[in-house]
């Protein structure tokens, strides 16, 4: 006799799923010869030592299958399948497992998990529109992590995603209104960038924390919910790996910030255990053709899913639907598309992006592609895979290349034009907004990267001799302003907002790679000086639309002199901006250029006050300028300003929205 075939119908989800009076499992397995539910089995349990019960083994239908409801079964029970397949038989972890034991790995059980157990606090929150998005890049285990006495302990362990709970206020203080932690699907061994996913709906146990230290998080978590008015979670609420991370994300959403999540669709691995999904149905050892979720094909040392079959294609297009309804996402950053659309995987692209969509149409897709023509990667199918917006490195290169430029000295050639023909490109996306800008990120900074692959940080680039040179804070400011002023939508890396100046690195085991907090709270001034300077100018962008908008005319090139003047604008509406930049090693005195019109135009930022902050010695406007004739640059009008060496300066006719 076989599993119980009660609650089983056509509709009956993949995976291990809570229904009254036990849980329903489904798993697919094509080729396999019999599947057995395993229920809370000793982990190292020799697989020919498995007793085979026929009220254990479940019905396989004719798409290959296999489902079977065990009564009794509830939130918190262990379980795995047996598959007996024609190469081999043993223990195989659920592809739709939802946490994993944090002992063993990979020779654990799977967590039935209730989904609705999580009481939710994020009712009111809505994410940012699109092209309002101001994203935080950062990589769980290594960010931050703080003991109640404020010891930092990263150097002793994989940092937690309750540890980033800490940082919450940090953010919202900040000025971001998105953050993007790198991967935190499961992968083998303890550290990684998070790329090497093998358990994608599974998060890292390593970023969990375990039951018996719990406690001193549990008090951060309830005081940053009962600050907000909600009620607070109790120990069991927030036991599990997956409600901790539910409850990062519900904390993120109290504070008014969005979460994107990195997926990785292209690949999966790394290395593969033998319980993993890689040869999921047992079929031989052979070409990896045969080994039902991939391809033969490498790709970061993993292997390429096979897009080519509908059941692989809706494991995917599962996860990003989980991602966003069972987590609450806000987005998601889909990893090297360019493979996926290099390795028959364009269609299963436009599927992905249209059935998100759908799901939850305020969740932005962000696609990481690279193909030629990268307008492909955002415009609508057929022509198109239909994400909403594309990486570019046409800003990032242009202005590392100034900026490295400008370090040569004060007679170096600094090519101004190539920033500003960078400042245009939009890779013929439907819009600027469609654009993802960075300077610095995890693949350019990572320390273990070759070549071209590793870049200094912008602080370090400004000035190879020394990051805390009034230089390299000088140039780190234009860098950073021009990047937050410019069309698209700008992401920053952890650490840059406070003149980081390292590497990084996945592996807490390199201490002197970690990003140095303690140089913000008080043993660095020139960092919280570009802290503070950084904070403004993002609450800056969020004041002013026009620095969010379509409308860019990039007006004033001047090589010799080392300066670039954009104005912003809502096109239809206005709200004009004016941006200003010199990369001159000495202050410009009644410099002329164009202004969209005559009148006072108020200088609503000025980076040459942040140095030292706050600077006595700062150059300036005296507050605003008024501009009048003669037409100039192509404006209306005019005027002469100041423009302090290495300085951004931005004018506006108000102060902004609030």
């Amino acid at each position: 006799m076989a599993a119980s075939r009660l609650n089983i119908t056509a509709h009956t989800p993949l995976g291990a799923t809570v229904v009254p009076g036990g849980v329903t499992f489904r798993t697919w397995a094509p080729m396999a010869l019999e599947v057995y539910i395993a229920l809370g089995h000793p982990t190292g349990t020799v697989p020919g030592a498995f007793p085979k019960r026929a009220d254990d083994l479940l019905v396989k239908d004719t798409h290959g299958y296999w489902t079977g409801f065990v009564p009794g079964v509830k939130d918190g029970d262990l379980y795995r399948f047996y598959v007996v397949g024609t190469g081999s038989e043993g223990f195989k972890r659920d592809p739709y497992a939802r946490e994993l034991e944090f002992n063993g790995y990979p020779d654990c059980n799977c967590i039935v998990r209730n989904p609705d157990d999580y009481p939710w606090h994020d009712r009111g929150f809505r994410p940012p529109d699109f092209n309002d998005l101001l994203i935080y890049q950062f990589h769980i285990g290594v960010f931050y992590a703080k003991d109640d006495a404020g010891n930092d302990i990263r150097r002793h362990r994989i940092g937690k995603i309750l540890d980033v709970v800490d940082r919450i206020e940090y953010f919202a203080d900040l000025g971001v209104n998105a953050v993007m932690p790198l991967p935190f699907q499961e992968y083998q061994g303890e550290n990684s960038l998070g790329y090497n996913g093998t358990d994608l709906f599974s998060p890292e146990m390593d970023y969990s924390v375990p039951p018996e230290d719990l406690a001193p998080y549990l008090g951060r978590v309830n005081r940053l919910l009962t600050a907000k008015g909600c009620t607070s979670l109790t120990t069991a609420q927030l036991t599990g790996q997956i409600n901790q991370f539910k409850a990062f994300i519900d904390l993120c959403h109290l504070y008014g910030i969005a979460v994107i999540t990195d997926v990785v669709y292209n690949h999966a691995g790394g290395g593969f255990d033998d319980q993993s999904l890689k040869f999921y149905d047992r079929q031989p050892y052979t070409t990896d053709n045969n080994s039902l979720y991939f391809t033969d094909q490498d790709h970061a040392g993993g292997r390429v899913f096979a897009f080519w079959k509908q059941e692989v294609r809706q494991f995917l297009i599962d996860n990003g639907k989980f991602l966003l309804e069972e987590y609450h996402v806000d987005g998601l950053r889909y990893d090297q598309v360019t493979v996926i659309a290099e390795s028959g995987g364009w269609f299963f692209a436009q599927d992905l992006a249209s059935t998100l969509r759908f799901v939850k149409p305020s969740a932005v897709q962000i696609a990481e592609y690279w193909g030629d023509e990268r307008w492909k990667g955002v415009a609508a199918p057929p022509h198109g895979m239909g994400f909403d917006i594309g990486y570019s490195d046409a800003l990032r290169d242009s202005l590392r290349a100034v900026i490295g430029e400008s370090a040569c000295g004060r007679d170096a050639h600094v090519n101004l034009d190539s920033l500003r023909d960078a400042l245009y490109v939009t890779h013929k996306n439907p819009g600027r907004w469609t654009v993802l800008q960075c300077i610095e990120n995890h693949d350019l900074l990572y320390v273990d990267h070759v070549g071209r692959d590793r870049q200094p940080r912008i602080a370090a680039l400004a000035d190879p001799t020394d990051a805390r040179s009034w230089y390299a804070r000088s140039r780190a400011k234009v860098a950073t302003g021009l990047l937050l002023t410019a069309p698209g939508v700008p992401m920053i890396f952890m650490g840059q907002e406070f003149l980081e100046d390292k590497y990084w690195t996945d592996w807490p085991g390199r201490p002197e790679l970690l990003i140095w907090w303690a140089g913000l709270e008080g043993q660095d001034k020139h960092m919280s000086d570009q802290h503070r300077f950084t904070r403004d100018l993002l609450w800056l962008r969020r004041k002013h639309p026009a620095l969010r908008g379509e409308g860019l005319n990039v007006f004033h090139v001047h090589n010799e002199n080392r300066v670039i003047a954009m104005h912003r604008w809502l096109p239809g509406i206005g709200r004009d901006v004016v941006v200003v930049a010199s990369l001159s090693e000495h202050t410009l005195h009644h410099y002329v250029i164009g202004f969209p019109g005559g009148g006072h135009w108020k200088e609503v930022f000025n980076s040459n006050v942040y140095d030292r902050w706050v600077n006595p010695n700062a150059q300036g406007n005296s507050g605003g300028v008024d501009a009048a004739g003669p037409a100039r640059d192509g404006m209306p009008a005019s005027a002469g300003l100041t423009l302090p060496a290495n300085s951004l300066l931005v004018f506006s006719r108000d102060r902004g929205d609030f």
